[in-house]
């Protein structure tokens, strides 16, 4: 009886354990289309969360910036990531993102928890993220593609 007691015992521990780690790696929810964004597909890059505005004009001018930015960073394990400031959701945050033509992931779901970001009041706010999933840098105003791939560089060779 004490055998099966001890399998039995390390079975339960480490589907506990299982659960624990699935609990590190939640997904990130819908994003701008309604598609579940999985933490597979984020995890273990490096992240540019941008939060944006519609009555923001700098972001405005931010977006096309984000997308070339987004087009440059498909090969190189690294994903431009935006969050509406005003939390929209649903259509709402669809026709926000198609009226900006964005054009890279834009998250429903605030991910300022889950990577300990600081809040905000200013916009554009752009944070770049480890593939740790640790607070990089905090960046206000407008940026740039070129301005965000040198920071980036730096980071990666820190």
């Amino acid at each position: 009886m004490g055998l099966r007691l001890r399998i039995v015992g390390k079975a339960v521990l480490g589907i506990c354990a299982g659960l624990v780690l699935a609990g590190c790696s939640e997904d990130f929810g819908p994003d701008q289309h309604g598609r579940k964004v999985t933490a597979d597909s984020l995890d273990g890059q490096w992240l540019v969360i941008n939060y944006w505005a519609e009555w923001c004009a700098p972001c405005r001018t931010e977006i096309p910036q984000l997308n070339a930015l987004a087009k440059a960073l498909e090969t190189q394990s690294a994903q431009v990531i935006g969050v509406n400031f005003d939390g929209l959701q649903g259509d709402a945050l669809k026709r926000a993102a198609d009226s900006f033509d964005i054009r890279f992931t834009v998250l429903a779901e605030d991910p300022a928890a889950r990577f300990e970001l600081p809040h905000n009041d200013v916009l554009p706010a752009t944070y770049i993220v480890d593939p740790e999933g640790r607070l990089r840098e905090r960046l206000v105003g407008e940026q740039t593609s070129a301005g965000l791939q040198a920071h980036l560089q730096r980071l990666r060779e820190e």
